[in-house]
C-alpha cells in the first residue's frame, strides 16, 4: 500500500462558485478507461472518500476534507482486470473505520479495513470476514440495519449456482459474523438470485425483490419475486407470511412468473415506493406479440397488480449470452412526487425520457410532464472529451451523508462493457476523475 498527498486544480469552475478552496469541480487524477468498472464516493462530513481503479489499473482510495482541493491518495494490492463486474464499494463503520470490497467476480473475497477512523492511509488487507464461504465471491453491498450496524451482503457461488449471505459487523470486538445462520436466497446448486439492495421504505421495513437466473446465460432469469423484513433476518412475504430461510424458487413469493427467455434482465429490474409507501416493482418482459415492454407491480389487497406502462410496437431486445452486456434498455424506479403522481425514467433506442405515471393505474398520463430535478452537473462535463470512438460519461452518486445543501457526484469517462473481454490496441488514454459538488435548493418553508 502506498499514500501520496498532492493537490490538484481546479478543473472547472461554475458561475457563482465560492472560494477557490471550495471550488465546484475538483480533478482528483486520470482513471483506467478501456472498459467500464464501478467507482464508489462517499461523503462524511468533514471527510469525503473516492474509491476506482487509477491509470495503472490499481485500486486506490483518495480522500479530503471538504472544503480543500488537496487530495490524499492510497494504492491498494489489487490490480482489476477486464472484467466489468469488479467494481469497488466501501463504508464507515459506527466508529468511523473505514471498510472496502472489490474487484471480485467468482474469486476469494477482497476486502480491506482502516486502523484508524476516518483514515484511507491505514487501510489493510483482511484475509476474510467470517472465513468461510469466500472463495467465491461477487456483488459485494454494504448497507445499515435499523440499529444502525454495519452489514455485508454478497453472493458465493456463479452465475446459475449462487447463494446470497449477509453479515454484520462488531465494532467492540472488530470481527464480523454471520447475520443469518445461512444464505437469505439460496439457489440450492440449481439456479441463483439477482437481487436488489434491501431498501427501507417509508414504513420502516426492508423490502427485497430479485430475479432467479439458471445458467450463466443472460436470457434464463425467470421469476421476478418478492420478500420484506423488519430486522434483515426474519422474513415475510407480502402478505405478511414468514418465510422459512434460506428462501428458494419453491418457498419464495413469485410476484410475476416469467418463464426463461421471457424478456426479464437481472440488469433491469427496480425497487421504488408510491405516494403511500407500497412497494412498486418495475421491470420488462415480452409481451403476448413478442414485443419488450416496461411493466410495473404493486401489492393490491386481493395480490399483486401487473400493469403494462410502456406501449411499444416493433421492438424486441433479443439479448442472451454470458459477461456483461450493453443495456439497450434502461428503466429506473418510480419516484413519488405528490398530487397522486410518480414519475418513471426510461430509454429504449428509440427514445428516452421520464413517465408520468397516475399512481392508481400506474399508467403514463398523456401530456403530463416531469417536475424538475433540480441542478445537475455543469454542461461543460456532459460533453465527452476523449476523441477516442466509443467513449462515453460515466457516473457515480454519493453513497454517504453530504452537507446540507449540497450533493456530491464523480464523472469520468470509459468506454462500454465488451462481455469482459480484452480489447486490442489501440485503447484509449485515461480519463481525469472529478469530484462534483452540485447546489441543492433549500426546501421552500
Amino acid at each position: 500500500m502506498r499514500t501520496i498527498l498532492m493537490g490538484l486544480g481546479v478543473a472547472v469552475a461554475m458561475a457563482g462558485a465560492g472560494r477557490a478552496a471550495d471550488p465546484e469541480v475538483l480533478d482528483l487524477e486520470p482513471v483506467w478507461s478501456a472498459h467500464p468498472v464501478g467507482f464508489c464516493l462517499l461523503t462524511k462530513p468533514p471527510h469525503q472518500f473516492a474509491a476506482y481503479y487509477d491509470a495503472q489499473r490499481r485500486m486506490t482510495v483518495a480522500q479530503r476534507r471538504l472544503g480543500e482541493s488537496a487530495w490524499r491518495f492510497t494504492k491498494l494490492d489489487s490490480t482489476v482486470g477486464w472484467d466489468s463486474h469488479n467494481y469497488v464499494t466501501m463504508a464507515l463503520d459506527r466508529d468511523g473505520r473505514l471498510h472496502l470490497a472489490g474487484n471480485m467476480h467468482c474469486v476469494p473475497l477482497i476486502y480491506f479495513r482502516s486502523a484508524a477512523p476516518y483514515d484511507a492511509a491505514t487501510l489493510t488487507r483482511m484475509p476474510g470476514m467470517t472465513g468461510e464461504r469466500e472463495t467465491k465471491a461477487t456483488y459485494p453491498v454494504f448497507l445499515r440495519d435499523r440499529a444502525g450496524r454495519l452489514v455485508f451482503r454478497y453472493r458465493d457461488g456463479s452465475s446459475g449456482s449462487g447463494d446470497d449471505l449477509y453479515n454484520v459487523f462488531d465494532e467492540k470486538a472488530g470481527v464480523w459474523r454471520r447475520l443469518i445462520d445461512g444464505p437469505l436466497l439460496s439457489g440450492e446448486g440449481e439456479m441463483n438470485a439477482y437481487a436488489v439492495t434491501p431498501q427501507q421504505g417509508p414504513d420502516g421495513r426492508f423490502h427485497l425483490a430479485w430475479v432467479w437466473r439458471d445458467t450463466p446465460d443472460c436470457a434464463s432469469n425467470h421469476d421476478l419475486s418478492y420478500a420484506r423484513s423488519d430486522d434483515l433476518v426474519s422474513w415475510t412475504d407480502s402478505a405478511g407470511r414468514r418465510l422459512a430461510l434460506p428462501i428458494t424458487i419453491r418457498t419464495g413469493e413469485i410476484v410475476d412468473p416469467v418463464p426463461a427467455r421471457g424478456g426479464l434482465l437481472n440488469a433491469n429490474r427496480e425497487l421504488g415506493f408510491d405516494n403511500a409507501g407500497r412497494p412498486v416493482l418495475t421491470y420488462h418482459k415480452y409481451d403476448k406479440a413478442g414485443d419488450l415492454q416496461i411493466f410495473a407491480a404493486r401489492r393490491g389487497t386481493n395480490g399483486w397488480t401487473i400493469v403494462q406502462v410502456s406501449d411499444w410496437t416493433g421492438y424486441r431486445w433479443e439479448f442472451g449470452g454470458g459477461g456483461t452486456i450493453l443495456c439497450e434498455v434502461n428503466i429506473g424506479a418510480v419516484q413519488p412526487v405528490g398530487d397522486g403522481r410518480l414519475t418513471l425514467a426510461y430509454r429504449y433506442p428509440k427514445g428516452a425520457g421520464t413517465w408520468v405515471l397516475d399512481e392508481a393505474t400506474l399508467r403514463p398520463i398523456p401530456g403530463a410532464k416531469a417536475p424538475s430535478r433540480g441542478p445537475g452537473p455543469p454542461r461543460s462535463l456532459g460533453k465527452v472529451e476523449s476523441q477516442f470512438p466509443g467513449m462515453k460519461k460515466k457516473t457515480a452518486r454519493d453513497t454517504g451523508e453530504p452537507p446540507p445543501g449540497s450533493r456530491f457526484e464523480l464523472v469520468w469517462e470509459a468506454l462500454e462493457a465488451n462481455r469482459d473481454r480484452p480489447r486490442p490496441p489501440p485503447l484509449p488514454e485515461p480519463s481525469m476523475l472529478r469530484v462534483v459538488r452540485i447546489p441543492v435548493p433549500a426546501p421552500a418553508p
